[in-house]
C-alpha cells in the first residue's frame, strides 16, 4: 500500500512552486489538476479546489469557503531544521510559532500556507 495525502489548494502553479522551494524537490507529476512529490515513502498532492468541488459538492461545501482556516497539519520531520527554516522562509510561508522544544521530543517550527494549511518543521530534541 502506497499513501497520499492530498491538499486542495487555490492556485495549483503557486501551490506548487512554493512546496517545491519548502520540500527542496521537484514534482514527480505536475499536470493540469494535480501535482504531485514524493515524499520517501508517500506522496503528497495538491489539488485545486474547483477540481475537487466538482466531486464532493454539494454533500460537503466548497473547499474555497475555508481559505485561511486551519485545514489540516503537514508534519514533516527533516534532517536539518535550520536548512528547512530557510527554505520555508525563501517559500514566504507565514511564520505561526518559532522552532521551541516541545514537549513530545521535537524541536518544532509552526508555519502556514496561503490555503490555510499548517506546516509544521520538526526535528527529534538530542538528549
Amino acid at each position: 500500500m502506497r499513501t497520499e495525502f492530498i491538499l486542495y489548494v487555490r492556485d495549483q502553479q503557486h501551490s506548487r512552486d512554493l512546496y517545491r522551494v519548502l520540500l527542496g524537490r521537484d514534482p514527480v507529476l505536475d499536470v493540469p489538476g494535480m501535482t504531485e512529490f514524493d515524499l520517501d515513502g508517500c506522496t503528497l498532492g495538491l489539488m485545486p479546489e474547483a477540481g475537487i468541488a466538482r466531486i464532493i459538492s454539494p454533500a460537503l461545501p466548497h473547499p474555497q469557503r475555508g481559505q485561511g482556516v486551519p485545514r489540516c497539519e503537514l508534519y514533516l520531520l527533516v534532517e536539518d531544521l535550520e536548512a528547512a527554516l530557510g527554505r520555508a522562509h525563501k517559500a514566504d510561508l507565514r511564520l505561526i510559532a518559532p522552532a521551541v522544544d516541545r514537549d513530545w521530543g521535537h524541536r518544532v517550527a509552526y508555519f502556514a500556507d496561503p490555503d490555510g494549511h499548517v506546516i509544521a518543521l520538526a526535528v527529534p530534541i538530542k538528549a
